[in-house]
């Protein structure tokens, strides 16, 4: 089968670029199952329930996220409702929602989804390889095909992550840098992995955000609001194709769509 990753949503922009690109892509490639981190889909940072919804309507059939989860109250509720949007695995014990998920995919194929996120530079949280260890038997039990999000800064954390699921799941990707990588391989075990998967977004912008804006930041080290940038989107991810009996990947390349606003 052949799966969709695509990288962080981010904004009106993100989301509409992600309208437009999936449906084509899904008739074009043949692509039978998408996820899509939506972490800064509501207004650049964080995710809330229209904006979850909005992505579901636009083909996507998982959504992962990251750090800046929570940043709108009201997707706490419905994160407990709502058994397709994940937060990182790895959080503290006791947070809402939940770290994996299983849906099924054309033909009745079970696919895992599994969401971490990384410690090096990023808010202390609980170790990300020792959580997936603790819950990939019985993630395996219920799918042969399971993608694991690895949402990081630091591109070692992330690297280091896939060589330690090679074999044991069919994809590890990268998402939190918006920057898509030149990585993208399949893993002596098996597995499909690239570093980054990129972002969906104003491609004129500094990782999303108005550059002028991210500049003045950097040049005067003061306060700044980060508004989302405007103008044409780009959309990023990873095809990538799974054995469904095996769950061992067969290949994964780079996706790079633009849409005119």
């Amino acid at each position: 089968m052949r799966l969709l990753f695509l990288g962080d949503v981010v904004g009106r922009p993100g989301r509409r670029a992600v309208r437009a690109v999936v449906r084509s892509l899904r008739t074009r490639e043949g692509v039978e199952f998408v996820i899509a981190n939506c972490e800064n889909a509501a207004g650049g940072k964080g995710v809330d329930p229209d904006a979850a919804e909005e992505l579901y309507d636009a083909g996507v059939d998982v959504l992962t996220s990251g750090n800046h989860v929570w940043q709108h109250r009201t997707i706490v509720p419905h994160m407990e409702s709502d058994r397709r949007l994940l937060r990182p695995l790895n959080f503290p014990r006791g947070v809402p929602g939940r770290g994996w998920t299983v849906q099924m995919a054309p033909h009745d194929t079970p696919v895992a989804v599994i969401n971490l996120i990384g410690r090096a530079f990023m808010a202390p949280v609980d170790c990300p390889f020792q959580a997936v260890s603790d819950v990939l038997e019985e993630v395996r039990s219920q799918a042969a095909v399971i993608v694991v999000d690895m949402h990081g800064e630091a591109t070692s954390e992330k690297v280091a992550m896939g060589r330690f699921l090679d074999g044991k799941v069919s994809a590890v990707v990268g998402s939190h840098t918006h920057v898509q990588t030149a990585d993208a391989r399949v893993l002596p075990g098996g597995t499909a992995y690239v570093t980054d998967a990129g972002m969906c977004g104003p491609e004129e912008s500094v990782l999303g955000m108005r550059t002028d804006q991210v500049l003045r930041r950097f040049l005067t080290q003061m306060p700044t609001r980060f508004d989302v940038a405007s103008g044409p989107t780009v959309v990023h991810g990873a095809l990538m194709d799974v054995d469904t009996q095996s769950g061992r990947a067969t290949a994964i390349r780079a996706v790079r769509e633009r849409e005119a606003e």
